[in-house]
């Protein structure tokens, strides 16, 4: 029985591939910062592991916990939305010690014990942000854009030791907390002379009907997991997959 160590599984894309790989009968490792048992009520073959993908000495430990592992998923991640001019440099900076050096600090921990099995997939969750530019987020499709020439040059790096590494490309998601985990760090980015140009992105969202749906990321996340070609790329999601 194969097992998969899934980032950010508190709630969102996370928390639906933890139950869509549960559900296709692989052991899942579901780490978040704050333990939830309660999210997966109890289900055998799920274990619930703190894990802060910024804290080094977490990441050893949660490694360590779960044991080998066939398939590393970076899910965890940040929102930011906001004009660039009024995010603090920061803001910046914490949202690529997640997004971006997490992810990257996650793989460096993981490649050893999969470089020695001969096996494994790291699949890193970026965003359709990086097929197409988007208004107001840009520190945040920086921080996947960097994630994506990594993985693609990570690709290359491990393949002669049977390891693989892609990429998950969500769309827009209205069902993630996207906002919400982000409303503190977001309070004040949008000013005045912002607004009104802000105001017609929210209503392109609104109007919106061909979106992506955490169903979608799991599914692709599952198919990436499982990909024995040389294929980097997997769009998630009706928006996506367009785009793409």
């Amino acid at each position: 029985m194969k097992t998969a160590l899934i980032t950010g599984c508190s709630s969102g894309y996370g928390l639906a591939t933890a139950r869509h790989f549960h559900a296709q009968g692989w052991q899942v490792v579901a780490t978040m910062r704050r333990p939830r048992a309660d999210l997966f009520d109890g289900a055998p073959g799920i274990r619930v592991l703190a894990l802060d993908v910024t804290d080094t000495a977490s990441i050893a430990e949660a490694l360590e916990a779960a044991g080998p592992i066939d398939a590393l998923v970076n899910n965890a991640g940040l929102g930011l939305f906001g004009a660039f001019e009024a995010t603090p440099m920061a803001t910046v900076r914490e949202i690529f010690e997640t997004n971006t050096f997490g992810t990257m600090a996650m793989c460096q921990a993981a490649i050893a014990r999969m470089r020695e099995r001969g096996a494994g997939t790291i699949v890193n969750v970026t965003s359709s942000a990086t097929l197409a530019p988007f208004p107001l987020v840009a520190a945040y499709t920086a921080s996947k854009t960097a994630i994506e020439g990594f993985t693609g040059s990570l690709a290359l790096e491990l393949a002669g030791f049977g390891v693989r590494a892609k990429l998950v490309e969500p769309g827009y998601c209205p069902d993630t907390r996207f906002a919400d985990n982000g409303a503190e760090r977001m309070q004040g980015l949008v000013t005045d002379p912002y607004a009104p140009f802000a105001g017609k992105v929210f209503e392109g969202f609104a109007q919106l009907e061909a979106v992506t749906r955490p169903g979608d990321v799991a599914e692709a996340v599952w198919q990436a997991a499982n990909d024995a070609t040389g294929r980097l790329r997997f769009a998630a999601g009706a928006d996506a997959l367009a785009l793409a």
